[in-house]
């Protein structure tokens, strides 16, 4: 089974319980199934889980190069010469990073709110920005954009290979057809159409008919 989440912000990418935080279970009911890598509890979009463990090594493991694509509001105004040290690969305190894809990018349309939403101050710009990395480390694209002076101030992943998030509102999961793991172009085969939704109490907001 191949399950799409669109992970809502301070939600832990987990179905254990911890404290008073929001997790995976009060969304997903769904026996077995467990998060294809991870996406931080002050990140939202996208999360893949699957019951099948090959699947999962193949989406989540840095070594399958699956891309991962995010938008990115950072606080400055952003320009297309100061993504160039991302493009070439930067060293963080772990090492250096891989080519990332990045470019500059309008506000997105119909983007759902955030709630808290984000803390404005009308003397510094923001800017938007779309990066693309084949890596997953510890809160890696935040401290990209720091690296080049550009703090990140909301984080949404829209796209793991060939499976983007499209207009599935926050706090919904989709079910999808398993691919052939034996097939070695089913990750960049675009998914078939969604079978199954579901949405728990805690998000208002429905999925849009098929």
């Amino acid at each position: 089974m191949l399950i799409m989440f669109n992970k809502p912000f301070r939600v832990l990418s987990q179905f254990s319980a911890s404290a008073d935080k929001l997790t995976l279970k009060d969304f997903i009911d769904v026996a077995r199934v467990v998060p294809a890598g991870r996406l931080d509890y002050d990140s939202e979009g996208l999360l893949l889980l699957t019951d099948h463990g090959r699947l999962q090594h193949q989406i989540s493991h840095p070594g399958e190069h699956w891309n991962k694509t995010y938008w990115v509001q950072v606080e400055g105004q952003a320009d297309d010469a100061m993504l160039a040290p991302l493009r070439q690969g930067i060293h963080l305190n772990d090492g250096p990073t891989r080519p990332a894809q990045a470019r500059v990018i309008a506000e997105p349309d119909d983007l759902w709110p955030r709630t808290p939403a984000i803390r404005y101050r009308a003397h510094i710009p923001t800017s938007w920005l779309e990066i693309s990395i084949s890596e997953g480390r510890n809160r890696q694209v935040r401290r990209m954009t720091a690296h080049i002076g550009l703090p990140t101030l909301r984080l949404i992943r829209v796209a793991i290979g060939p499976y983007r998030l499209g207009t599935l509102p926050p706090g919904v999961w989709q079910a999808l057809p398993e691919p052939n793991v034996d097939s070695p172009a089913h990750r960049w085969r675009a998914p078939p159409a969604t079978v199954h939704r579901r949405q728990r109490s805690a998000f208002s907001r429905k999925a849009p008919s098929s």
